[in-house]
């Protein structure tokens, strides 16, 4: 009589959906794998159909989706493939979002108002999802939208140490273009050994979306290099508006750093023209060619997404990619 065996070895499989390949198989490229074979269209409604190619049965199964416009169907997609993978038996769903979609809906600013990026979390919930990964979520307390783990994770070290590269031995200033993200200009000082910290001041009217004016800046600023942080640009008049404004102190020169190149038109166009020495971004996103300018810089965020998960499929700690502690 033959024994049935159980195959204990556990299974990573990475899928991705349709909205940035070139990311993923990057990914797949720093873990040494392969991207699971998916059958993925349209219909002619816009209705979205996903299929495995080959058995998840038992696998641990990370899927990796970019949210760049049009958002909603990317998103769609990605709970799609999250149902069909639970539906075919997998043993652990992570669901990788480098950009947390509707991560700015955090909060009610006012009456009335949902609370978009806490729905996105019932949502993964619901599909199946075991684990979020995300990167530079636009708050932290994003991460206690989700009931189950959620891995934050950082691109502030690879942005600071290219940053630290182009500036050499100038003198710098670390500018927040609000005072919302200071905490995070902190992180960012620290990286570039104690540098002194200035803000923007910008009034924003919250009836009007996308719409934001510097007025001043509080802070040392004249004839340093100001390296301006944010964690996402959308259509660029707030970090354009801030750029005039440290121009007009004296700055002696500016460099934008942020994560997220979302880059709603006419982004591009201003960042080009607003006077920046260089803008320093991620691949969190796909940015297509003609959103792409002399003085844009794309840094890839593919190794440190594949090195936490290699963390979270090997029990590892996540958090050890960032404070060197277990």
């Amino acid at each position: 009589m033959s024994e049935l065996s159980h195959n204990v070895d556990r299974k990573l499989v990475l899928a991705s959906g349709r909205a940035h390949p070139e990311l993923a198989e990057e990914v797949a490229r720093c873990l040494n794998t392969e991207l699971l074979p998916m059958s993925a269209y349209d219909f002619a409604n816009g209705e979205i159909y996903v299929r495995s190619g080959e058995s998840v049965r038992g696998k641990e199964v990370f899927i990796i989706q970019a949210h760049p416009a049009p958002l909603n169907n990317w998103l769609m997609e990605q709970l799609i493939m999250v149902d069909s993978m639970k539906r075919a038996s997998a043993a652990a769903i992570t669901v990788v979002a480098p950009f947390y979609p509707y991560s700015r809906q955090d909060k009610k600013g006012r009456g009335r108002e949902p609370i978009s990026a806490r729905l996105v979390a019932d949502l993964y919930k619901t599909a199946g999802a075991d684990r979020i990964m995300s990167v530079d979520l636009h708050t932290a307390q994003i991460q206690g939208f989700f009931d189950g783990p959620v891995d934050h994770l950082f691109a502030i070290p690879l942005l600071a140490d290219h940053i630290r590269e182009i500036v050499g031995d100038d003198d710098v200033t670390v500018v927040s273009p609000d005072t919302g993200r200071v905490r995070v200009a902190e992180q960012w000082a620290e990286r570039l050994g104690g540098a002194p910290l200035a803000f923007v001041h910008k009034s924003r009217d919250l009836t009007v979306p996308n719409q934001a004016v510097s007025k001043t800046v509080v802070g040392q600023v004249e004839g340093r290099t100001c390296v301006l942080i944010d964690d996402m640009i959308d259509t660029g008049g707030t970090i354009a508006g801030a750029v005039r404004v440290l121009k007009d102190a004296g700055a002696k020169d500016v460099i934008i750093a942020a994560t997220h190149a979302i880059f709603s038109d006419p982004a591009a166009e201003r960042l080009a023209n607003c006077g920046a020495r260089q803008v320093v971004v991620t691949n969190t996103l796909p940015i297509p060619e003609e959103k792409r300018f002399e003085t844009l810089t794309v840094l890839s965020i593919a190794p440190l997404l594949a090195r936490a998960i290699k963390e979270v499929f090997e029990d590892g700690s996540v958090t050890s990619l960032f404070d060197g502690d277990a």
